[in-house]
C-alpha cells in the first residue's frame, strides 16, 4: 500500500482533459476513473498532455456490473485501457457486486488479467464483508483495495475493520458528502482554527480511516486545496469532535 497516493484525483464527471493534466501538472499521482463515467479517453488524454512520466502516476478503472461475466472481463479491460491510451492500469476494479458478477467467474477472470499484464492488482468497490469474503475464497491475487463511499457522515465499520484485518487498502470516495460538508459548523469551526479549509478538514479526517481518497475537483485551486490535506494532522480531540457529528447521509446508496 505504501505506493498508493493518500490523496487522488476523483474524476467522475470531468470532461476536460486539461483539468485531468493540470491536476498532474500540481501534483497528482493517483488518478480514479471507470468505465461508467464515460471519461476514460479523458483521463486517458490528459496523461498524455502532462508533463509527468506515466511510470511515476498510478492508474485506477473499474469495470461496471454489465462487464463482470467471466468472458467480459478481458475484453472490457483491454477496451477500457484503449480508451485511456495505457497498455496497462495499475489497479481495475470490480465496480460493485452486482449484475454480471459472479465471484466464481468474475474473480478469476480478473487474475487472469493481471497475469498478461493488463492489470498490476485487482481491487473491488462498494463491497461489504460479506461480499470480501468470498473474494477472498476466489481471487488469488492478493486483493490490493476496497473503495467506499467514505465522509464525516457516511462510515461502514465494519468495512474498514475488515480492511485492516486483512491488509488491503481502504479508498474513500465522496469525501465531501457531495458538498454537504460546506455546511457543516463542526468543520467550519475546526478549519477555522487550523487555518484550512472545511474540504481539507473532510479530506483529512477521511484519510485518519483510509488509506486513500479521490476527491473529485475540476478547478485547478479545488484540486491544489484537497491536495494539502494530505499535509494537515488532525489532533484527537479534532477527529472526536468530527466523530460526534450526529447525522448519517449516504450519497451513493446501493
Amino acid at each position: 500500500m505504501d505506493d498508493l497516493p493518500p490523496v487522488g484525483l476523483g474524476t467522475m464527471g470531468i470532461d476536460d482533459p486539461d483539468a485531468v493534466a493540470a491536476a498532474i501538472d500540481a501534483g497528482y499521482r493517483h488518478l480514479d476513473t471507470a468505465s461508467i463515467y464515460e471519461n476514460e479517453a479523458v483521463v486517458g488524454v490528459g496523461i498524455e498532455r502532462a508533463e509527468t512520466p506515466r511510470e511515476e502516476l498510478f492508474v485506477a478503472t473499474k469495470l461496471w456490473v454489465d462487464d463482470l461475466a467471466g468472458e467480459r472481463v478481458r475484453p472490457a479491460t483491454e477496451a477500457a485501457l484503449e480508451r485511456l491510451g495505457l497498455d496497462a492500469v495499475d489497479l481495475l476494479y470490480v465496480h460493485r457486486p452486482r449484475g454480471d458478477y459472479d465471484p466464481t467467474e468474475t474473480l478469476p477472470a480478473m487474475d487472469a488479467v493481471v497475469d498478461d499484464g493488463l492489470a498490476a492488482r485487482v481491487g473491488v468497490s462498494n463491497f461489504l464483508p460479506g461480499d470480501l469474503e468470498l473474494v477472498r475464497q476466489h481471487l488469488d491475487a492478493p486483493l490490493f483495495a476496497n473503495q467506499i463511499e467514505h465522509h464525516p457522515y457516511w462510515v461502514e465499520a465494519e468495512t474498514v475493520r475488515d480492511a485492516r484485518e486483512h491488509d488491503y487498502a481502504l479508498v474513500g470516495y465522496s469525501p465531501l458528502a457531495n458538498g454537504d460538508v460546506f455546511d457543516d459548523p463542526v468543520l467550519a469551526a475546526v478549519a477555522s482554527e487550523r487555518g484550512a479549509s472545511v474540504a481539507q478538514v473532510a479530506v483529512a479526517w477521511c484519510l485518519e480511516r483510509a488509506d486513500a481518497v479521490i476527491p473529485k475537483a475540476s478547478s485547478l485551486a479545488h484540486q491544489r486545496d484537497n491536495l494539502g490535506a494530505a499535509d494537515l494532522e488532525l489532533t484527537a480531540d479534532e477527529l472526536a469532535r468530527i466523530d460526534a457529528i450526529e447525522r448519517e447521509n449516504e450519497v451513493f446508496p446501493e
